[in-house]
């Protein structure tokens, strides 16, 4: 599933600020789905038989659940600063509509005792963060918690087909797009008489170009390698492993720091040399655990013939302990500052209008593990082909196999443990959405997931203590 791809400057606390603090006078509105004018959908309103906050996330990510076949991803719950709302971010698959991944926000307003609202934002991933502001600001505009909304062309609530149905060019431009296709048909975008599409342009990546050196490439995506790790170093001495077009840098999970290096090692590995950069703003984005994305917007000059405004959206993943992988997708834009100003409404219309085709991207992304999967091996007979030269004696290979066996083992252990405390923590917050705790027997040691109202009850008998979530027993409490 793709990440979270975000462009613009993101979370705009202050539109939600705003609609928290309406009057709280009135009933509560329906809930409610509205298209976003510049992609998107909102959903707003009172959510039945939910009167907390964890109570109406629960509710709104269950409906992402239901709608979209799988349970969403989510992130930290956060309280909007000075306000009655919390929200949280998520990302999903959406199963029925062709395995479209999407990316959102769920808000909960208190509007009084037991009085509860909820809101909640998606776009497809790849294009939310153009599209948050947009909807953030719209969300001001329709949504009083507490007082009675008169939204016009509301429809029931749903969550699925973000892009619905809006034109290419709604919202940004008033220059009219036409769409066009990758050559392997895995992406389509609209774009302006006079741009044209990349050859290169492939697996859900797609590169246009306009007439003035404008330049738009979303989703690209490069290998990367950490060549400190120390299997490469004692391994790989030819560079085998890092073949044509590879990242090759020593990634720490930092963007802030570590955006220019990688953006620079990104152009080395296509062939280019190093770009003059002036970062003008940074804004680290929401990602998926294992997942590091940031936001950069200023100015650069790619070429050596002056500077151009850019904006970028760079996703990297953490590098593997074998071999010190990773991958790095990169959604880059560059205008030329002199119709900067100009052309950014066409811009973000352009990059509103991205979708891709997940049935071609997903078979070629299977097609193209295959062969990774063969040329690894290929590697690793090599490699063992090369340590029998040297040691020329078959104990000796035995013991080295059986060590690396043994370091695996303990690996995946410690990969495992680390899957069950995360799937602890995800009960556990689960757990506090939905009020409930769990608690133990103190005689028997058996354990039971109650209401908290109830748990405290038992937990004041004496009979029963509370159970951490390091101490959630699999198969009973998850």
């Amino acid at each position: 599933m793709l990440t979270l791809r975000r462009f613009s400057a993101f979370l705009s606390l202050s539109i939600v600020c705003i609609c928290a603090c309406k009057a709280r006078t009135q009933a509560p509105t329906p809930l409610t789905t509205i298209n976003g004018a510049q992609g998107g959908k909102i959903v707003y309103g009172a959510v039945a038989g939910a009167t907390t906050q964890p109570a109406v996330l629960a509710k709104l990510l269950s409906m992402v659940h239901t709608n979209c076949g799988e349970k969403p991803q989510i992130g930290k719950v956060f309280q909007f600063t000075g306000t009655n709302s919390v929200g949280v971010f998520f990302t999903v698959t959406d199963h029925p509509e062709g395995n479209q991944p999407l990316a959102g926000l769920v808000i909960a307003n208190a509007t009084g005792p037991n009085q509860v609202e909820g809101a909640m934002l998606y776009d497809y991933a790849a294009r939310f963060g153009t599209t948050v502001n947009p909807l953030l600001q719209q969300l001001s505009g329709v949504w009083h918690p507490g007082a009675a909304s008169s939204a016009a062309g509301t429809a029931p609530a749903s969550v699925g087909n973000a892009g619905g149905s809006l034109p290419a060019s709604q919202g940004g431009s008033d220059i009219p797009l036409h769409p066009v296709t990758a050559p392997d048909n895995s992406a389509s975008i609209s774009v302006p008489d006079g741009w044209t599409v990349d050859p290169q342009s492939d697996r859900g990546a797609i590169i246009v170009r306009g007439p003035n050196g404008e330049q738009v490439g979303l989703e690209m995506n490069r290998g990367g390698i950490d060549p400190t790790n120390p299997f490469r170093a004692k391994n790989d001495a030819q560079g085998q492993l890092e073949g044509p077009g590879t990242v090759v840098y020593a990634f720490r999970g930092d963007l802030t720091k570590e955006f220019v290096p990688i953006f620079q090692a990104w152009r080395k590995a296509g062939g280019q040399g190093p770009a003059k950069i002036q970062v003008d703003k940074m804004q680290e984005m929401p990602e998926s655990q294992g997942s590091h994305g940031i936001q950069v917007i200023g100015q650069m000059d790619p070429d050596g013939k002056g500077m151009q405004f850019f904006s970028d959206l760079m996703t990297v993943s953490d590098p593997t302990r074998d071999y010190g992988s990773y991958s790095v997708t990169l959604s880059h834009a560059l205008l030329p500052l002199a119709i900067a100003d100009k052309e950014r409404p066409l811009l973000t219309s352009i990059i509103s209008s991205y979708k891709p085709n997940m049935q071609v991207v997903n078979a070629e992304n299977a097609k193209l593990l295959q062969q990774k999967q063969q040329s690894d091996q290929r590697i690793l007979q090599s490699s063992q082909q090369y340590v029998n030269q040297i040691h020329q004696i078959g104990q000796q290979a035995t013991a080295r196999m059986n060590a690396t066996e043994a370091a695996n083992s303990a690996e995946q252990s410690s990969w495992e443990a680390g899957q069950n405390a995360n799937a602890q923590n995800n009960q556990g917050f689960s757990n506090y959405l939905l009020d409930q705790s769990v608690v133990q027997n103190n005689s028997t040691g058996a354990h039971t997931t109650n209401w908290n109202s109830a748990a405290d009850a038992m937990v004041q008998s004496g009979k029963y203590s509370y159970v951490s979530n390091s101490n959630y027993i699999p198969g009973t409490d998850y």
